[in-house]
């Protein structure tokens, strides 16, 4: 499988990343960023609802999001961003090919102007409820099947 990452930044709810790392690991993720003030293991609400996968799923503390977005970039990564705009497709229509980043937004403010431009796709999961959105670390574990399931056929 390709080396697929996911970004993390600034997720406000400690039980949102362990339900990532407990996802990243199903999803056999070969590295998460946790960027800004996104918290990191060792934390009890991380780890309890991670249910140890902090402990085998490979993670950094990154500050600058910018950067790491860049030197992804620079290393040909293709950046996906997880978010609804009006230039995001269906996440099942991707196209992949190389190794994956997706970036996974803010609870309340989603992923940035800054970051959003620089990414390669930007894509969202079809609703058909009458919300527009879902939590975060649900939406992250659809995009982490839907990206892995591409990727392995």
């Amino acid at each position: 499988m390709k080396n697929f990452y996911i970004i993390l930044p600034d997720i406000r709810s400690c039980h949102n990343v362990g339900a990532m790392f407990r996802t990243a690991d199903a999803f056999n993720i070969t590295k998460i960023f946790l960027c800004g003030y996104t918290a990191t293991p060792p934390k009890i609400q991380i780890d309890k609802v991670s249910l140890g996968a902090e402990k085998w799923v490979p993670w950094e503390k990154v500050e600058d999001i910018d950067q790491l977005v860049s030197q992804l970039i620079s290393e040909g990564v293709t950046i996906i961003g997880l978010e609804k705009t009006d230039k995001s497709i269906d996440i099942d229509t991707l196209d992949l090919d190389g190794p994956i980043a997706l970036v996974v937004g803010n609870e309340v403010d989603g992923i940035s102007e800054e970051i959003l431009e620089k990414c390669n796709k930007i894509v969202h999961i079809p609703m058909q409820g009458k919300k527009e959105s879902l939590n975060v670390s649900i939406a992250a574990g659809i995009a982490m099947y839907s990206i892995n399931k591409q990727l392995t056929n």
